[in-house]
């Protein structure tokens, strides 16, 4: 699970350096400086950047929010299990009670005990 993330991530990292580098490909003409542009007083120009062709932008996009679904759903999994591995941690601590406890009435009454799984030992509170 940690390992779909960090593929998303270093996927997204990729994505990004590939846009600025195909955009810096496109953008051939000289960018202009901020502080003439406002000495100027031209509105209408769009500010400096990144620009992207849309053919570009729409498969990155798309890219981009399958990643963020696919993120999305794997937070989801990881909170259902471990509400999942939460409650049968507590099965298992209550089987270890039962069973000690059907232990100290068979020792009570002089019977042998029955012997407890290997497995249930780590979840012993005593």
């Amino acid at each position: 699970m940690v390992s779909e993330g960090i593929i998303a991530v270093s996927i997204g990292g990729i994505c990004s350096i590939i846009v600025a580098w195909v955009s810096k490909v496109r953008s051939r003409e000289p960018a202009e400086p901020e502080r003439s542009r406002a000495t100027s007083g031209e509105e209408s120009d769009p500010p400096p950047g990144l620009r992207v062709s849309p053919e570009i932008w729409e498969y990155f996009s798309g890219r981009f929010e399958r990643l963020e679904a696919d993120v999305a759903h794997l937070t989801t999994a990881i909170e259902t299990k471990t509400i999942e591995v939460t409650t049968l941690e507590r099965l298992l601590r209550q089987a270890m009670r039962i069973i000690r406890r059907a232990n100290r009435r068979l020792a009570a009454r002089d019977e042998t005990p029955e012997e407890i799984p290997r497995e249930l030992i780590p979840y012993s509170i005593e």
